[in-house]
């Protein structure tokens, strides 16, 4: 019996999503677990795998459509079988959900460069994206063990640009008469465009409000020392402050929750999500159960998501179902900031780096650590008391952190 490939679901509020690109013509020959079609979604774009071994057929959808969730849009035969000659359904009744691999990548509004068919030259998806941002048809590039990956895609670019150069410094100077600093429009791709729309919608249907409070990171820094070289982590602030904003939402559920119709709607899960900015734009990979994990089983998912997501390798369960967003510039030397809500999410801290400030210490000035911490709120799930008592709690639990060893 012929395998239906259905577009799949990946949260809860999805209703329809994008074709990209499909990777494999119909009449092809796929196997279960390669990668089969690109998909957008309202938060990135996805990886479908083909769910069995066979032949393509029937595709139904084409590059660029809008699809709803559950539409079959093509058919895997297996070796000897025909298509049914009856017309495809609509829908299925039971939504497959396909195996998914998320990646950080981008459409183009052209398609691949010209030249042999790309979907049919062995490289990977972001050796494909490389390629397509920067006009290189594949059939030019050689890759190593007979598949092209991004090393592969960037060497080949380098020297073309290398040797382009002269060329295009010469066209650049028999301009039209534009000057040299004349304005450009860069095309963005779908994850900063994602990320723009996201962000947007937030800022206009979600009132924010923000609440701001600097802690005392002496300990929080000691605390951090210790732990390293306990476990032989390379554990950062960033993960020290998923567990500490773990504890504190246990003990304050009301900032777990969503605006929906017109009701707060509790999760009833921490599931936290590390803001992480990559070339394309931000992805917010979220670790779940947060509140269930070890200081160092923390470290360990944050390090393997925030790997992926660089490699874009991130899977759809890998950014569903957050329930609260720490957004940490601190690493770039910025002291304070307020962020944008993630939505659905009611907020949002937004973290600084640790500086020396000049403090009163028992009556008298004295230097020490301390950062800033931006809590954004969707005012119409958390108002100000709700907020503040869980910054209190949390700048309790920064400036005190052995006491949840005790």
């Amino acid at each position: 019996m012929p395998t239906d490939v259905v577009m799949p679901a990946l949260g809860m509020a999805q209703e329809t999503g994008r074709i990209v690109r499909w990777l494999k013509a119909e009449g092809e020959p796929v196997t279960k677990g390669e990668p089969l079609i690109e998909i957008e979604t309202d938060k990135v774009t996805v990886e479908i795998e083909a769910p069995a071994t066979g032949v393509l057929a029937r595709v139904t959808a084409g590059e660029g459509q809008v699809v709803p969730v559950g539409e079959v849009i093509a058919l895997i035969l297996a070796a000897g079988e025909q298509a049914p000659a009856a017309a495809v359904p609509a829908r299925t009744e039971a939504i497959q959900q396909a195996p998914l691999r998320v990646g950080a990548r981008t459409s183009t509004a052209g398609g691949l460069p010209a030249g042999a068919d790309a979907a049919k030259i062995p490289a990977s998806p972001l050796a494909r994206r490389i390629a397509a941002e920067h006009g290189v048809d594949l059939a030019q590039v050689k890759g190593r063990a007979g598949r092209i990956d991004k090393a592969d895609v960037l060497a080949y670019i380098q020297a073309r640009d290398a040797g382009a150069a002269p060329v295009q410094a010469s066209a650049s100077r028999a301009g039209a008469g534009g000057p040299p600093s004349a304005a450009r429009e860069a095309e963005v791709g779908t994850v900063w465009r994602l990320m723009a729309e996201r962000t947007t919608k937030s800022w206009t249907t979600a009132p924010h409000i923000y609440l701001r409070r600097d802690v005392d990171a002496g300990r929080l820094a000691a605390w951090r020392e210790g732990a390293r070289k306990r476990s032989g982590l390379d554990l950062t602030y960033t993960d020290l402050l998923v567990r500490l904003v773990a504890v504190a939402l246990r003990d304050h559920p009301g900032l777990v929750a969503t605006w929906r119709d017109g009701a707060i709607v509790q999760s009833g899960e921490i599931n936290i999500g590390v803001a992480v900015a990559i070339d394309e734009g931000l992805i917010v990979p979220v670790i779940h159960g947060a509140d269930r994990l070890t200081l160092e089983e923390i470290a360990l998912r944050r390090q393997d998501l925030v790997s992926r997501a660089n490699a874009g390798a991130l899977r759809p369960e890998d950014i569903r179902g957050g329930t609260f967003t720490i957004s940490n510039l601190g690493m770039y030397g910025v002291d304070a900031f307020d962020a944008v809500i993630n939505p659905p999410q009611a907020a949002i801290l937004a973290v600084g780096r640790i500086a020396p400030r000049v403090v009163a210490v028992g009556g008298a000035p004295a230097v020490r650590p301390a950062m800033t911490l931006s809590l954004s709120c969707d005012h119409r799930v958390v108002d100000g008391a709700r907020g503040a008592r869980f910054l209190g709690a949390l700048a309790g639990l920064i400036e005190e952190p052995l006491s949840l060893l005790g």
